[in-house]
């Protein structure tokens, strides 16, 4: 029996893969997609962005129930956690999103192949389900967008159970009493509040001099400041982790301390969250013959286009930052191009979030950045003890951040700590996007009262050093 043929073949289905696969169906190209588990929707899906959002989300509830809810008048008695619940609803929230790609799938007569998917050469492609029985189906164009798992310490085993991955720690059966965090970037610190709200002690140990290391220095020290206040976080900075042990009952975790000193900390669970690598597993690109770059990415050029004509990849399988919704554009500007479009993406404004609360998030240049190329700025800064939104809410940790240029006024980065930031940054985005001035944003009219004043002041003390509300 002849191979189906296709236009595009797309292998991965998560953010990058299952949107790339929309976007070639809509400009008329016969596509299929292969998933290489039995659900649609990838790591960001399954066991990252939406999971950790939905713990994040049940957690804040219940830490807001625990401490804010009696300055609000609202009395409780007996409160507790149900922690079996919160995973269940979790998955509730997964199996909601899951349903929808696979309509989407269907509404856009995108042909699904579940099994791993690797290259025979690079027009074919064998699909061998879990059972074994495999298929071969051609295609003129392939995406490859297998995504990323979580990067493990050779020197430590990660056995699921007392030393976890992120992966683990969504399903985790109890509260911990003290989860020892090797990583402070945004993982480790999201899934560490989850832990921490319900009432888990949570120690980071970072390599690094600071959290969230590749964002503005400032947002990292205020976010250390606020954790350590509110949740109790412990840090300690440029420590070498050596070991980690299970007890069983606990975990013993092993460091050298910026003095070269032996230190141990000891828990109930150590959750290994010190990055992400390319998965690239059984794809067979030797096959195709697909060149590869450093630490196990995929070398593709500026069009996202690899070695070999007619395959491309995306999201976390080549350079830049594992950002669900970069790799979500990459795939827009895959299929676009495919048909002969000219899409373009400026990587410089694609904003990175952190889920904590307060909430994170950062475009564009960073005040480090702009220093390191010797250019010359304004930085204008708001806090969120001066907004009335924030005091109306009880939340007035943070400050919004706009850096600026000194000549011409465009706004070169803009740096966020505070609450509903990760919708805040898209204003600043938008901005950056025209070429915005800060005055440009400070003359537009802000609705009062929000957090999104707390924007529009920053581009004033950024313009004019004329803030009105400090």
């Amino acid at each position: 029996m002849n191979a189906v043929k296709y236009d595009v073949v797309v292998i991965g289905s998560g953010p990058g893969g299952y949107v790339a696969a929309i976007r070639c169906a809509q400009v008329g190209l016969k596509t299929a997609i292969i998933e290489k588990y039995s659900v649609l929707g990838g790591t960001c899906l399954n066991v990252g962005c939406i999971p950790s959002k939905a713990l994040l989300d049940s957690s804040e509830h219940y830490h807001n129930a625990a401490h804010t809810f009696k300055t609000h008048g609202i009395e409780l008695d007996n409160l507790q956690v149900n922690l079996e619940q919160m995973i269940k609803r979790k998955g509730e929230v997964v199996k909601s999103n899951n349903d929808g790609i696979t309509f989407l799938m269907k509404k856009n007569k995108i042909d699904t192949y579940f099994g791993l998917g690797s290259f025979v050469d690079k027009n074919r492609i064998k699909v061998t389900a879990q059972d074994g029985t495999s298929q071969e189906i051609e295609t003129s164009n392939t995406i490859i967008a297998t995504g990323s798992k979580p990067t493990v310490l050779p020197f430590i085993p990660v056995d699921k159970q007392r030393i976890i991955t992120s992966t683990e720690a969504l399903e985790l059966k109890e509260v911990p009493k003290h989860m020892v965090i090797i990583g402070g970037g945004v993982i480790g610190l999201e899934l560490g509040s989850v832990y921490a709200r319900l009432g888990a002690k949570i120690t980071v140990i970072e390599f690094l001099d600071s959290i969230i290391p590749t964002m503005d220095k400032s947002l990292g020290k205020e976010l250390q400041r606020i954790l350590k206040k509110t949740l109790g976080f412990d840090f300690y900075f440029q420590h070498k982790v050596t070991g980690a042990t299970n007890t069983g009952e606990g975990v013993t975790v092993t460091a050298q301390n910026p003095k070269g000193e032996n230190v141990t900390f000891e828990g109930d669970y150590c959750l290994v969250s010190i990055g992400r690598k390319p998965y690239t597993e059984g794809l067979g690109l030797e096959n195709a013959g697909v060149q590869m770059a450093e630490r196990g990415m995929i070398a593709v050029d500026d069009h996202l286009r690899t070695n070999v004509p007619g395959i491309f990849a995306i999201g976390d399988v080549i350079r830049g930052a594992m950002l669900a919704h970069k790799a979500e554009e990459e795939g827009v500007l895959v299929a676009e191009q495919i048909v002969g479009q000219k899409p373009h993406i400026n990587y410089n404004l694609i904003p990175g979030v952190v889920y904590t609360w307060p909430e994170v998030a950062g475009v564009g240049f960073t005040e480090e950045q702009l220093k390191e190329q010797g250019r010359a700025y304004k930085a204008g800064s708001f806090p969120f003890k001066a907004s009335g939104r924030a005091k109306a809410s009880m939340d007035t940790d943070g400050f919004v951040k706009v850096l600026a240029d000194k000549e011409t006024d465009e706004i070169l980065g803009v740096h966020m700590i505070g609450p509903r930031i990760a919708d805040l940054i898209a204003e600043a985005v938008v901005a950056m996007e025209f070429r915005a001035s800060a005055e440009d944003v400070a003359r537009m009219s802000h609705a009062h009262p929000t957090y999104t004043e707390a924007l529009k002041e920053a581009c004033l003390a950024a313009s004019e050093n004329r803030p009105i509300h400090i």
